[in-house]
Order: structure tokens, then C-alpha cells, then sequence
């Protein structure tokens, strides 16, 4: 299929250079780079952050039934 992209100048020399260098054509670095970027986009993986769970006995003492006000104090002090 084909369809005309308008690129920035600058980036069309970079492109056109690098495919030289990789002595590959302006459409096979354009293909795999829109390929790429698909890829990564429509992978599907869902970011999880670690498990960062300790153990213990909840709160700290002085804490133990402390408002959000409280914590938020003590931790962020005025």
C-alpha cells in the first residue's frame, strides 16, 4: 500500500543516513521502526509494581488508630 507521510526536514536526512550506513532502503528502516513501535504499544503486558508488602504488627504504637491528618503530620512535617 502506499500513502505520503510529511516528515520534519532533519529527520528525513537522519533516516536517509542511517539507512545508508545500515545499507538497508528508507522503506524497510521506516517498516521495522512503525513495527516497533506497534509492537511495544500493543503488547498487552500491564505494568504491576513489585510486591512491596512487609510483615509485622501494623502501625507503629503511637500511630495505632492516628487520623490521616496525624500521618500525613508526621510524615510531612510544617
Amino acid at each position: 500500500m502506499k500513502t505520503t507521510v510529511n516528515l520534519p526536514d532533519e529527520l528525513l536526512r537522519q533516516a536517509q543516513e542511517l539507512a545508508r550506513q545500515e545499507r538497508t532502503t528508507l522503506k524497510e528502516l521506516i517498516e521495522t521502526g512503525l513495527r516497533t513501535v506497534v509492537a511495544q504499544r500493543t503488547s498487552g503486558s500491564d505494568f504491576r509494581l513489585p510486591d512491596a508488602s512487609v510483615d509485622g504488627n501494623g502501625p507503629r504504637p503511637e500511630f495505632r488508630g492516628a487520623t490521616w491528618e496525624r500521618l500525613r503530620d508526621a510524615i510531612y512535617p510544617a
